[in-house]
């Protein structure tokens, strides 16, 4: 989940590694800390590794594809959900969280090692071609996906519009890959969809959490409350919404709680802990509310059945969601590039963390 930071990240984009040895330098010395000491011959290290290849490799390199492709090393040691993404990738990153831009419209991850779809978003290119949640894909145009970060992934998948991309995926309970072929087109994300159940009931459908979403979810009520002049009962369908802001999972809670807490999260002090609480301005808190969820309801989707499951404003139906319970901030760098970092883990209202485990339905209604 991409979330703002409120705080300073700790990174720096420094110069050259020469500007970080001399930071070492200025430690030098009886002062010098034992982990500054460990810290700066592993740097020492590095930077003999890249000046022995600058120096002596029997072809010319291109340094900065040395540097990013060592970032990218040192990241698959954590979650597959940080991420280095180089100046291109990074600026289409960007234009994903405004709700149109050009590709498949596919939320994708890493389980067991396989790039897994989450989702396909409901009426783009890859839903229309047939992918469905679940789907494995262990090959792009051929090109095998084995080991590939989320990023190189996605990087794999883009393309011009118009063009054309071959998945193949292995599908559960069936026995041989299949080849699906996609044209990429512009995606265009209409995040709430509604249905008029008649006599004041209504049916809503979120398909994920984009900059809008509470905001058109708030219209959307507001016409039923102009037809009707009251809500009688309301669904909201979570299935196969992979997710998307944070923020935009508070404020979807906010419109129908009263009061209680939201989501915390805690990051590596378990003494930070930053807690998100109801705004006691929601509108929506006199009706029956019932969520539907599945194992494909992930992120932003867990945020708003744990808020309102703990504070006992809805009914929760279906199935144990995915149970992405951790939150990245992006972090702008100098030349361009982003990082997608793991700062901490959510916690819904009664404590629980739903990370790898997904949100278990208690089935408890509202007061």
């Amino acid at each position: 989940m991409k979330r703002p930071s409120k705080r300073p990240i700790w990174l720096v984009m420094t110069g050259s590694l020469l500007s970080i040895v001399v930071v070492f330098f200025a430690l030098s010395g009886s002062q010098v800390p034992a982990y500054a000491e460990e810290h700066y011959a592993d740097l020492q290290n590095f930077s003999k590794v890249l000046n022995l290849i600058q120096q002596f490799y029997v072809e010319e390199v291109d340094t900065k594809k040395l540097i990013y492709g060592a970032i990218k090393g040192m990241l698959r040691e954590l979650d597959p959900h940080t991420n280095f993404m180089p100046p291109d990738i990074f600026k289409d990153f960007q234009s994903e969280t405004s709700g149109e831009f050009g590709g498949l419209g596919i939320e994708i991850s890493i389980q067991n090692g396989i790039l897994t779809i989450i989702s396909p978003i409901e009426d783009t290119p890859a839903w229309n071609a047939g992918i469905k949640p679940g789907d494995k894909v262990v090959a792009v145009d051929g090109k095998s996906t084995k080991g590939l970060s989320l990023v190189e992934a996605s990087q794999l998948m883009r393309g011009k519009r118009g063009a054309k991309i071959v998945l193949r995926v292995i599908r559960d309970n069936e026995e041989e890959p299949r080849d699906i072929v996609i044209i990429r087109g512009s995606v265009k994300i209409k995040s709430v969809k509604y249905t008029d159940l008649g006599d004041g009931y209504v049916y809503v459908k979120l398909t994920s959490f984009i900059e809008n979403t509470a905001k058109d979810l708030e219209k959307t009520l507001d016409q039923q409350l102009a037809k009707y002049k009251s809500i009688q009962g309301m669904i909201l369908d979570l299935r196969r919404n992979p997710g998307g802001l944070l923020d935009q999972a508070i404020k979807v809670s906010d419109l129908f709680l009263k009061d209680g807490t939201i989501v915390s999260t805690i990051a590596r002090n378990k003494k930070d802990k930053e807690i998100a609480s109801a705004t006691k301005k929601g509108r929506f808190t006199d009706f029956p509310l019932i969520i539907i969820v599945n194992e494909f309801s992930a992120s932003a989707s867990e945020i708003v059945a744990g808020a309102l499951q703990d504070n006992r404003r809805a009914l929760i139906v279906g199935e144990r969601t995915f149970g992405k319970g951790s939150v990245q901030s992006v972090v702008p760098l100098n030349d361009g590039s982003g990082l997608k970092l793991t700062v901490a883990r959510y916690y819904t209202p009664s404590g629980v963390s739903i990370q790898a485990e997904g949100l278990s339905l208690i089935l408890i209604s509202k007061k």
